[in-house]
């Protein structure tokens, strides 16, 4: 069993005793230490919260019990039931809400699941918000209304809908443009809300020919719901037998975006982002952010237009805090999270969908030939695992020394610069691990740079 608190709010399995596992009393005590910080914020009320969830089995219940616990504080609710991640954040500003609650582990497996939380610019907390609430966590100090103060509760089911016809408004959406251009695409919805959104947003851009595969959202998830790779396998063969012009494959709450090539390659989760912002940025010069962990072909992008390229701390809400700052007009995670602050600020594949499309029904390339117009690079993912009387920090600062000649990043963890090449170390906040990414203009030598670095720690371990 497991139980994590982050930023972004709690995650754990289902199951097991309170504070092993993501348990009705620890559901319950977080809710409510949620619903305690909103009515701080807004002591005279009303208070209202937008809720919504994926597809995975435990969701009802747990949603049940938030809706529940928020309502007999007085908070009132409007429950979108089935919904995607930025669906509910557009929601919270539209519904002109106070917070909101999406009920997702994202790309975890299916027995897991999560209570992500929103402020009222439908925005995941910041660090000093996170700060703020956890006064609230004394289940002592919880205070619950009277019974005719509960708080009401409306069903809305068409916030995806609202949510799509904001992206079709967009002025880069070309919807002229991808229905001339024919797609056929196959669609991989891991069994969960992408399977109701993605084709909902395909239809609408006019796109005719749409093959769904795993899009029944039954929550019983038919591969591994991470939208990398290798576990694509049966979405690139059902393009390739499809003779489809490209595959989507979002995760369970459809933050993420993965392309397909009509080769049935992999056009690369770093290189989601890339397109989007090579499409945006050739439509207006601006500056573009992503974390340090992300591919640098999106500062060659951003440089070729003219824009300055920033990097931010890993994690969503440093990344927007990193656009606002910088004024960015595309920005987000290599991990094919698109972030377009014109819709909102949060990742979101529907928007990143219509502007991929856009983008290459303009384009006239095919996925593949779209790929080769961009820097090669590849990132190594790799981490090494140290005993618990290790302090992971000081190791980072020790290496941190051995390269202090480089041009070194402290941002979040240690960025090392070798001319065209990096190594990015993070050390764990749950466990003795460092995670080591490294990107090159080669396989090889991405993996050797980081084959380096777990040298260099294994040397000082020595020593330790």
């Amino acid at each position: 069993m497991a139980l994590i608190n982050s930023i972004s709010g709690i995650r754990g399995t289902i199951g097991g005793r309170p504070g092993e596992g993501l348990s009705p009393v620890d559901i319950v005590n977080f809710a409510s230490t949620y619903g305690m910080w909103l009515k701080s914020k807004t002591p005279e009320g009303p208070l209202c919260a937008v809720i919504g969830r994926d597809s995975r089995i435990s969701g009802s219940i747990v949603s049940s019990l938030v809706v529940s616990t928020l309502r007999s504080m007085g908070i009132d609710i409007i429950d979108a039931g089935l919904s995607t991640t930025p669906t509910i954040e557009i929601s919270v500003i539209d519904m002109s809400a106070e917070g909101g609650i999406i009920i997702t582990a994202s790309h975890n497996p299916r027995n897991w699941n999560a209570l992500k939380l929103l402020n009222e610019k439908g925005e995941f907390l910041t660090s000093e918000e996170v700060c703020e609430m956890q006064k609230f966590s004394d289940p002592a100090d919880f205070v619950f209304v009277s019974s005719e103060k509960t708080g009401t509760y409306t069903e809305k089911d068409d916030l995806l809908d609202r949510h799509i016809e904001k992206i079709l408004e967009l002025p880069l959406v070309d919807i002229e443009a991808i229905r001339a251009a024919n797609f056929s695409i196959v669609v991989d919805g891991i069994n969960s809300s992408g399977g109701i959104a993605v084709p909902q947003l395909l239809s609408a851009l006019g796109v005719k020919k749409i093959r769904e595969v795993y899009c029944e959202p039954d929550g019983i998830f038919q591969h591994n719901p991470e939208p990398l790779p290798e576990n694509l396998t049966h979405l690139s063969s059902e393009v390739g037998k499809s003779d489809a012009s490209l595959g989507i494959a979002v995760d369970p709450d459809v933050d993420r975006l993965a392309i397909i090539s009509e080769d049935g390659d992999a056009f690369g989760e770093e290189y989601t982002l890339v397109a989007v912002a090579d499409y945006v940025l050739s439509q207006g010069k601006g500056n573009t952010v992503s974390n340090l962990s992300s591919t640098q072909a999106l500062a060659e992008v951003t440089e070729k237009y003219g824009g300055k390229h920033y990097y931010s701390a890993v994690g969503e809400v440093n990344v927007v805090e990193a656009m606002k700052a910088h004024k960015a007009v595309i920005g987000g995670e290599g991990n094919g999270g698109v972030i377009y602050p014109e819709l909102h600020y949060g990742r979101d594949a529907l928007v990143g969908i219509a502007l991929f499309l856009s983008k290459l029904a303009i384009s006239g390339l095919s996925c593949s030939r779209l790929r080769k117009t961009y820097p090669d690079y590849y990132i190594s993912k790799n981490k090494i695992e140290l005993s618990r009387d290790v302090d992971t920090r000081q190791i980072i600062d020790m290496i941190a020394g051995k390269y202090s000649k480089q041009q070194l990043d402290r941002t979040d963890g240690l960025k090392i610069w070798f001319d065209r090449e990096w190594v990015h170390l993070r050390a764990s906040n749950t466990e003795p691990v460092i995670r080591i990414y490294a990107e090159s203009d080669g396989t090889v030598k991405a993996d050797h740079i980081a084959e380096k670095i777990k040298v260099d720690i294994s040397e000082i371990l020595k020593g330790y």
